[in-house]
């Protein structure tokens, strides 16, 4: 049978298939057209931007940082170039040991890289760059070079390395810069200015390096640049140059403070020295020291415990944080107090038995036999202990607290540099507030008496001790401790001062300040402190002391050849010149070094005479015998009324957190 086709069914078929396949193109193409508009017109600026971003890389471009010198421009902390070679953990497919092993077959690398390096892998993050070698030469960067399809995730480095020619001279007052850390890295990140260390790998971490860290840092700039597909540079587009840091220039005068240290020797110590009239540091000494230059490439951890854990404590920052007893260097302020507070009157006089009865127990002085008639003139140039053991007894503590508050006595000073102690300057709240249990809260008369000789619960910064002799030789104006005197910008070189105006001034009659000084001089002319200053063609007033670092039981004398060296007393002196106008005040601490008067006032003397001569020393310190008076030194720890052994500690009290 045969079949005919419809063709009219057909083509209405075809046609349908047709329109349906039509309206399905229209579609698309609708689709890629709105997609289309949507590219190149809505989102145009968007896109476009960002595929610039994808050609064009924001490079930072790291600031050079500020320069520090000392007040006759020696630069003491500068900037250099070099090489470095950087492993980034990451990038690594390898154990990280043979591949330090393989590079040491191109580069020298010593245990002590190593060592560096595990302790920064172990601050850094994984994507990180860590430092194997620092410094390499022309020869070393060649050979790597040559090498470097062998070692993927190794690169050469070129960065700005901090270097501190003068050592550990003046380490604790410039202090040092390090890589950021995790811990610096989250505080950047919480600042305002995160954007400003793109680029950074190093920041200041102690002394006025970290103090003025904003000032030396500088400001980054930036550089567009054109990358390839392959994701070379190109071209440079823009450029915005980097800021440098601003210039710091101090107070110290370096070679003042390289005598200090080397007459120091091998005593442990600190000394501050200060221009009364400005505030201006001119010596800032905390003995030993260390050289800062370990920190700034990341120091290794067997260095850092040698530091970390040696037993002279070469980190503490001791003019700042090391808290010490005054000893008889606080008798100047006590008998000025008195003067001030109408206790005494310098002709009152005593006649000194050599000791001082309270209750059932005697105070010693010193001196057996004690100093026969003493007033108050002569109760300082020849220290007498008897005077100022009454003394004490008749202010009271609080007393003695207000009036050596303004002095700076346990107070913060302000200075320029983190981690200030504040030290004791004991009161009865004091002590009602520093102990937990309720039989040591109490002050008792003994308490008292021994804060008349310095000694007890005192206990002050050397920089404390030098500001209080500043603002006496400055007749009671407070001029608040600085390092940095002036600031330079680091393009144009302007300068600014940042000398303070005076902080505040402490109301006192002349006519006692001068007193005060003139018995102060006298210790240098015919008393404790004459064999240091013999033949010293300038004046000058001080006051030793001695301070016990251990009680002495009662009737038993001290006796430095019995105890070991750590148990020996500390010495001090403090110090102005010349006596008419000072110029210079100074505070000296000898920790373990006996007699303030045989081993501080030598030290003090060679610091006066670099200042006021500019003669320069050629010995460290040699212990000097006192030749007007016995060695201030009390050879009884202070004991209560009632005849047993003072709650006044040696070591610091269990102070509640």
């Amino acid at each position: 049978m045969t079949e005919f086709k419809n063709t009219a069914h057909e083509l209405r078929l075809f046609r349908m298939r047709l329109l349906a396949a039509s309206v399905v193109v229209l579609v698309c193409f609708s689709l890629l057209l709105a997609r289309f508009l949507w590219l190149q017109v809505v989102r145009h600026d968007a896109y476009a931007a960002q595929a610039e971003e994808n050609r064009i890389s924001v490079v930072p471009i790291v600031p050079n940082r500020g320069l520090i010198m000392d007040r006759n421009g020696v630069v003491l902390a500068r900037n250099y170039s070099a090489y470095t070679l950087e492993i980034t953990p990451s990038k690594i497919k390898t154990n990280i040991d043979d591949l330090i092993d393989e590079l040491s077959t191109i580069v020298e690398i010593q245990p002590r890289d190593r060592r560096r390096f595990r302790r920064l892998q172990e601050e850094s993050k994984n994507f990180e760059s860590v430092p194997i070698r620092t410094r390499l030469t022309d020869e070393e960067v060649a050979k790597f070079t040559a090498q470097r399809y062998r070692f993927p995730g190794v690169e050469v480095q070129a960065r700005l390395f901090r270097q501190y020619p003068y050592g550990k001279t003046a380490a604790h007052v410039i202090g040092y810069i390090g890589r950021i850390s995790q811990r610096d890295a989250e505080r950047i990140a919480d600042s305002d200015d995160e954007a400003n260390y793109n680029g950074t790998d190093y920041i200041g971490k102690e002394g006025l390096e970290k103090s003025y860290e904003t000032q030396l840092h500088g400001t980054t700039g930036y550089e567009e640049v054109e990358i390839s597909a392959s994701g070379r540079a190109v071209r440079s587009l823009s450029r915005t140059p980097a800021t440098p840091g601003k210039n710091l220039i101090l107070s110290i005068d370096i070679e003042l403070q390289k005598v200090v240290e080397e007459a120091f020797g091998d005593q442990k110590g600190a000394l501050v020295a200060i221009n009364p009239a400005t505030g201006d540091i001119l010596a800032y000494v905390s003995q030993p020291s260390y050289d800062p230059n370990l920190f700034v490439e990341g120091i290794d951890q067997q260095s850092w415990d040698e530091l970390n854990k040696s037993p002279d404590r070469p980190l503490l920052n001791r003019p700042l944080s090391g808290l010490y007893s005054p000893g008889s260097t606080y008798k100047p302020f006590m008998a000025l107090a008195a003067l001030e507070l109408g206790k005494r009157r310098p002709q009152d006089a005593i006649r000194d038995p050599g000791f001082f009865v309270l209750g059932n127990h005697r105070f010693r002085d010193d001196k057996e036999g004690g100093h026969g008639i003493v007033d108050m003139y002569r109760s300082i140039v020849v220290s007498c202990d008897t005077y100022y053991y009454m003394l004490a007894n008749d202010m009271g503590v609080n007393a003695i607290h207000d009036f050596m508050k303004p002095f700076g006595f346990g107070q913060i000073t302000g200075i320029d540099l983190e981690h200030e102690k504040r030290g004791i300057l004991p009161s009865t709240d004091w002590k009602r507030n520093a102990f937990r249990k309720p039989e040591q809260k109490r002050w008792i008369a003994g308490d008292t008496v021994s804060l008349g000789i310095g000694q007890g619960y005192n206990s002050f910064t050397p920089l404390q001790l030098a500001q209080a002799t500043a603002i006496l030789a400055n007749n009671g104006v407070v001029m608040k401790p600085h390092l940095v005197k002036i600031i330079e910008d680091g393009v144009t070189h302007e300068r600014t001062e940042t000398v303070p105006k005076e902080s505040y001034r402490i109301p006192l009659k002349q006519e006692n300040i001068d007193f005060i000084k003139r018995a102060m001089v006298g210790v240098v002319k015919e008393g404790t402190g004459a064999a240091a200053f013999r033949g010293a063609p300038y004046e000058s007033g001080g006051k030793t002391g001695t301070a016990q670092v251990v009680n002495i039981a009662k009737n038993q004398k001290y006796d430095s050849r019995k105890l070991s060296r750590i148990f020996h007393d500390n010495g001090l002196y403090i110090g102005f010149a010349p006596a008419d106008a000072p110029r210079i005040a100074i505070a000296a601490v000898v920790e373990n070094g006996g007699w303030g008067a045989g081993v501080a006032a030598p030290l003090v003397r060679k610091a006066m005479d670099y200042f006021m001569l500019g003669k320069r020393p050629n010995e460290p310190i040699k212990s000097v015998a006192p030749d007007a008076a016995s060695p201030d030194t009390p050879v009884e720890g202070p004991t209560s009324e009632e005849g047993g052994s003072s709650n006044t500690p040696t070591v610091q009290p269990d102070v509640q957190e």
